[in-house]
């Protein structure tokens, strides 16, 4: 009976707002005519300036594991070493790509809920004097644990190491700060179906002068993710072959929602969103798995009290109040529950869910008290907003 109005608080994919399934309902047009040229230089223009870039962006007809392939096919050769900085599963998914691939891959990993140590990625770009490494792979915001890792320090940890930085911002990207540029990333990443509130199926990737060296010269094998194929019929308005043409459409409207919030704000509230969360979660006497310092504003991962399960949790919260919540992934799994709380939410949909977690954990069985979480929530929103 009320199927319409669960409350999705996953860190992908999150609730698409009325207006973007409205311009989704649009006709279909020729993905080779001028009408489909405009909307695709139009939206790939919205894109850049979300990823504060001038370098060059595609829009991939894919989710975020795509876009990942894309960014070692076309810059990593069999045989180039690269070092993949990981903090979780999706990291892990990065370095495992790149293996694919024939790289010769050497992890720097922290454990589940950490965030990567800059100065250990610059002491180990240092000890590189010859420069074996040709790439560095880490991920922006590590989805599983709920962990940002810091992308400036990095960068700048790495000094003039002539490696490629290829990052995951799959779902960072409109949800905490990132500066393409002004941080001299080269190759970045990010999925639709996160903080750009549309439902699967577009990725999309920039790709800096330097990359484009590095494309030049890469021996990998590709064919659907080949970017140059892409840059030569971007320059005609198309793409290699059929585009998801309706995501297309509600992209546009996606990138007017961002455009009329702003960027700034957009962090702003993903970053309030995080701190209700983190602050109810605390007042139950609850522990978070990231620290302050490193804590996502898409998506916060809450250990469940000894004694609970919770999966059971999220089963309550699902079946008796019809909110929606994340589980862990391998070892976390049945050990911690996620809240997202990235793209089209606000201050109020995180008071609901907080009542939703201290009920489903009361039916549970865990010594909470009722209202803690939602009372720290609404001082922390009745503050900041």
């Amino acid at each position: 009976m009320f199927r319409e109005k669960q409350l999705l608080l996953l860190p992908g994919p999150t609730p698409v707002p009325p207006r973007i399934l409205r311009a989704m309902s649009e006709p279909m047009i020729n993905h080779r005519g001028p009408e489909f040229k405009a909307l695709l230089k139009e939206t790939t223009a919205g894109v850049k300036r979300v990823m504060q870039t001038e370098n060059s962006v595609f829009i991939l007809p894919s989710s975020g594991t795509g876009a990942m392939e894309a960014a070692v096919a076309n810059f990593i050769s069999p045989g180039d070493k690269v070092l993949v900085v990981t903090v979780g599963v999706f990291g892990d998914r990065f370095a495992k790509i790149a293996q694919t691939f024939g790289a010769d891959v050497e992890k720097l990993s922290y454990p589940m809920g950490q965030a990567a140590d800059a100065k250990a990625v610059g002491d180990r770009m240092r000890q590189d004097k010859e420069g074996a490494i040709k790439a560095v792979l880490i991920t922006h915001n590590e989805t599983s644990t709920g962990v940002l890792n810091d992308l400036e320090a990095v960068r700048r940890e790495m000094g003039e190491h002539p490696a490629l930085l290829i990052v995951d911002a799959v779902s960072g990207l409109g949800a905490a700060e990132l500066k393409t540029d002004g941080w001299k990333l080269d190759v970045v990443i990010a999925g639709a179906q996160k903080a750009f509130m549309l439902p699967p199926g577009l990725a999309f990737i920039s790709v800096s002068q330097k990359a484009w060296a590095a494309v030049a010269q890469c021996r990998s094998p590709r064919f659907y993710w080949d970017i140059m194929s892409a840059q030569k019929y971007l320059e005609k308005g198309q793409t290699p072959y059929t585009p998801a043409i309706s995501l297309f459409f509600g992209l546009r409207e996606s990138l007017a929602m961002m455009e009329d919030e702003g960027l700034e704000r957009c962090f702003t509230r993903h970053r309030l969103l995080r701190d209700m969360v983190r602050g109810g979660v605390k007042a139950l006497g609850l522990k978070l798995l990231a620290e302050d310092a490193s804590a996502s504003p898409a998506v916060t991962a809450v250990k469940t009290p000894p004694g609970i399960e919770a999966n059971t949790v999220r089963q309550l919260a699902r079946d008796k109040y019809n909110v929606i919540l994340a589980g862990g992934q391998q070892s976390l799994e049945n050990k911690i529950f996620r809240i997202g709380h990235l793209g089209w939410v606000q201050p109020l949909d995180m008071i609901a869910a907080l009542a939703a977690v201290e009920m489903a954990l009361i039916a549970a069985g865990a010594d909470v008290q009722p209202g803690a979480a939602v009372k720290e929530a609404q001082t922390v929103c009745i503050e900041r907003w």
